[in-house]
């Protein structure tokens, strides 16, 4: 525990990213370590075949994601910090999987925590699996919380 020194959080604002925040909370009151708390944010992927974004418009939706992502995230940093845990925040955009492991690469992590949905078969098979993806290719430890 005391090779702790940097937690990355990744979070989906998800009930299961709930009770992995939870747990990193746990971990950064034992070791001391700092908590960096990430979201990953993207536009949709699929719009109505009759609905067309104008850059402008794109621009603008992707500025309102990054700005309710950053409140959420901050949200969260305070609630830690009223736990006297210190920490930080990064919002960041693209493939989850990949960004995730970046992030924590680049964050220095030595612990990466996040919250599983517990998706099995066909749903795993649409869906993929952020979690999944991340476990395969992390160079730390990672953490997985399944939803209650």
């Amino acid at each position: 525990m005391e090779n702790i020194r940097r937690i990355l959080l990744a979070t989906d604002f998800s009930p299961a990213s709930r009770g992995a925040f939870e747990q990193a909370l746990a971990f950064c009151r034992r070791s001391g370590a700092e908590l960096v708390l990430a979201h990953v944010y993207r536009m949709p992927g699929t719009l109505p075949a009759d609905m067309a974004l104008t850059p402008d418009t794109a621009e603008q939706i992707d500025a309102k994601l990054a700005a309710v992502a950053e409140s959420r995230l901050r949200a969260l940093l305070e609630e830690a910090r009223r736990q006297e845990i210190r920490g930080r925040i990064l919002l960041l955009s693209g493939a989850p999987g990949e960004a995730i492991v970046e992030a924590a690469r680049k964050a220095g992590a030595d612990m990466l925590i996040l919250g599983t949905h517990g998706r099995t078969g066909v749903a795993r098979l649409l869906l993929g699996s952020v979690a999944s993806k991340v476990i395969a290719t992390a160079s730390c430890p990672v953490l997985t919380v399944r939803a209650a």
